[in-house]
């Protein structure tokens, strides 16, 4: 039975790619910014899930789903996201220019 979900809820889809060679380092990065996203994240209204990957090919992604766009974009004001951790990851080698990056709101129009 598909999870019922707030009318208007939306899915976030942030998307970064990456030298393939830096995966490594990526990685590292990844764990260590999760100890204090995590909690910034959580403290926000309106989360419903949280994803988070990166591929050994280059790119990584977090996917959340919110109750509603207007919590969605509270993701970009978020310090220790939109500074603390790209600062961490652009110090290993990664780009977040719009050839490399991407994040999209997407109304959610049905699930499984």
């Amino acid at each position: 039975m598909p999870e019922s979900l707030p009318e208007n809820a939306v899915v976030r889809v942030s998307r970064v790619t990456f030298d393939p060679d830096l995966y490594d380092e990526v990685t590292v990065v990844d764990g260590k910014t999760a100890q204090y996203l995590i909690p910034a994240i959580q403290q926000l209204p309106g989360l419903l899930h949280w994803f988070a990957g990166v591929s050994a090919e280059g790119s990584f992604v977090q996917i959340s789903v919110w109750d509603s766009e207007e919590h969605a974009v509270q993701m970009d004001r978020l310090t220790e996201m939109a500074v603390i951790a790209r600062g961490e990851f652009r110090e290993v080698g990664v780009e977040f220019t719009p050839e490399h990056a991407s994040i999209v709101n997407y109304p959610i129009t049905w699930t499984i």
